[in-house]
């Protein structure tokens, strides 16, 4: 392991956000990691990265950036139904979608295409089209950072939640995520009412009696490839704000006056509305300020088009927020981290 100063992160976030580190390492096994945090010879903050795409730079990072690329896919219980991977946190995510629809293992094909790595999976609980990684993670094996000792999560204990999880909210900061464990199933149960599934499915000339898990896969890529810029040609984090979730009575008051609302009704209660339908309602989708602003095709993700600053995208965020607590009054919450 070397530490790098000044490293330049630009390429290493999805923004594509010129921003410096005073000093950055590559963590590329459980060991290294182990013995960096035990060396603790190293300048605190620390700013741990994976594949940078669910962050936004706001100015050079005075500290240690850690980017974690443990690698490796291994089975470690299997039967004839099922088969738990341990998968190192610095696998590409969508790439272990891909393995896994090889194999024949099912689970998260709806998952398909969300950028990023593996250990910001349960950090996240990313989700998409009715699908949620809780419902395949076992355990996530971590490092804690004041001592370097080894800990394992189980599901039940990382307390996940919409788009959280307790390495977001009480544990934030604390752990250093080297491994997740996923169970998934040899005998899928198709997940295809979520959204717009089903309809490019049947544009795909895939009808029920020939669905698969790679035919769901292939139907999810084609419909964020488009809606969602490629990070590689326009700088984005994918979607910047989670779906809200409000009361019944405040649905039933937002939906008198906008007939066409969607929502989703929660089984715990409550209904979840659809954050891009309201921002384009509030009229930002498309909206563009020298060289950043809101997509044209998707008014969920924020875009820098070259050059812009952290701050300049975090502002119009704000502005964002501030215009759909006037409209509607509902509160956004940002779903990238800044920094």
């Amino acid at each position: 392991m070397k530490i790098e100063e000044n490293k330049e992160l630009k390429a290493l976030n999805t923004f594509g956000i010129e921003a410096k580190a005073k000093n950055y390492v590559r963590i590329d096994s459980f060991e290294d990691a182990q013995a960096f945090f035990k060396q603790k010879e190293y300048e605190e903050p620390i700013l741990i990265l994976g594949g940078g795409s669910n962050i936004l730079l706001t100015e050079d990072f005075n500290g240690t950036v850690i980017n974690n690329h443990i690698k490796g896919i291994e089975g470690i219980e299997e039967n004839d139904k099922s088969i738990t991977l341990k998968v190192g946190a610095g696998e590409n995510w969508h790439e272990f979608v891909l393995h896994c629809i090889e194999q024949g293992y099912a689970g998260i094909e709806n998952l398909s295409l969300i950028p990023g790595k593996v250990g910001a999976s349960p950090m996240q609980n990313i989700g998409a089209y009715g699908v949620e990684v809780k419902e395949v993670i076992t355990e996530v094996e971590c490092l804690r950072l004041a001592d370097a000792e080894k800990m394992i999560f189980t599901n039940e204990e990382c307390q996940f939640d919409y788009r959280s999880s307790i390495f977001k909210t009480t544990h934030k900061g604390q752990y250093f995520i080297t491994s997740v464990s996923f169970k998934l199933n040899k005998k899928p149960t198709f997940k295809v009412s979520y959204g717009a599934i089903q309809a490019q499915l049947l544009a795909n000339g895939v009808d029920q009696d020939h669905l698969s898990i790679k035919a769901i896969s292939d139907a999810v890529i084609q419909i964020r490839q488009s809606k969602l810029p490629d990070p590689k040609e326009i700088g984005n984090s994918g979607s910047f704000f989670k779906n809200p979730i409000v009361s019944k009575e405040k649905f039933l008051s937002l939906k008198k006056r906008f007939k066409d609302m969607p929502a989703y009704e929660l089984p715990q209660g409550g209904y979840k509305l659809a954050a891009g339908w309201l921002i384009e309602k509030a009229g930002w989708k498309g909206y563009t300020e020298r060289n950043y602003g809101v997509h044209k095709k998707q008014a969920l993700v924020l875009v820098n088009y070259g050059g812009a600053s952290g701050n300049e995208i975090y502002n119009l965020s704000e502005r964002i927020l501030q215009s759909i607590i006037q409209k509607f009054g509902v509160e956004l919450e940002r779903e990238v981290n800044v920094v």
